[in-house]
């Protein structure tokens, strides 16, 4: 019976919208993390009768007869909307605010990931890096006998030293920019990789070409609203519901039919 599989279709689709939803929940505390929306498309269909086509030898069908397959999951999306600011007063702590920037990060392989989490630190040997050690883009390291920091909208690092009045820049960071930033792939860790899809990078100066601006003092939060993902878990749960419901009712059908005698 084509209802069994169809249904089947629809649970396995909100299967997958719960594991996103979860996802989302999950991360609700997690720095810079964007949520994600998962989005559906229906299956092919088997054609019955083909409108326009004739129903006598001086009329047409105005309407056709398809039925279809069921559901997919056609794409996770993620929405780039800017989570809400906390104030943490650690100098090293930045946020990008009021655009789509991202931080870029080195990793040990000398490749470039990108992020929203700006929740830095400085290691040993005075470089600024992420929780996990890795350096953030181009590279700025504090000279020794630093004893405060500043960082501008901009990204100019300027630091100061002992019974130093005039500040030190020691560089600057950039922001990069997507013209597809969706398509860029999660690798985890806050981190995200550029593909073909995304496009390539565009590094620009903070406060330029929709970047947004850097705020020192502050992380971003997560954007995800625990109301919104629970009533998207209830109209989930119900559509899933739903779904096998429809399996039952086939199946009763189709016990209907063997007893047929």
């Amino acid at each position: 019976m084509r209802a069994l599989n169809t249904a089947a279709t629809g649970m396995a689709a909100q299967e997958a919208n719960v594991s996103t939803i979860s996802n989302n929940i999950a991360n609700v505390n997690t720095t810079g993390f964007k949520k994600a929306r998962t989005e559906f498309e229906d299956l092919l269909y088997q054609t019955i009768q083909e409108s326009g086509s004739r129903s006598s030898a001086n009329t047409q069908y105005n309407v056709g007869t398809q039925l279809g397959a069921g559901a997919k999951v056609s794409a996770t999306r993620k929405v780039f909307e800017q989570g809400s600011p906390q104030i943490t007063k650690n100098p090293f702590d930045v946020m990008v605010s009021g655009g789509e920037g991202l931080f870029g990060i080195i990793t040990p392989n000398n490749q470039v990931r990108y992020t929203r989490d700006g929740a830095f630190n400085v290691d040993a040997a005075g470089n600024l890096v992420t929780k996990t050690g890795f350096r953030v883009f181009p590279g700025i390291t504090m000279p020794p006998g630093t004893v405060s920091v500043n960082i501008t909208p901009e990204g100019k690092v300027d630091t100061y030293q002992k019974d130093s009045v005039e500040p030190n820049n020691i560089g600057s960071i950039p922001l990069f920019t997507f013209v597809n930033p969706v398509g860029l792939r999660s690798e985890g860790g806050n981190m995200y990789r550029a593909t073909t899809a995304s496009g390539a990078p565009i590094q620009t100066v903070a406060g330029e070409s929709n970047s947004g601006s850097i705020q020192q003092g502050m992380l971003e939060s997560s954007n995800v609203s625990i109301m919104n993902e629970m009533t998207s878990m209830i109209k989930a749960q119900r559509a899933y519901e739903m779904n096998s419901k429809v399996m039952g009712v086939a199946d009763q059908m189709l016990q209907t039919a063997n007893n047929v005698r």
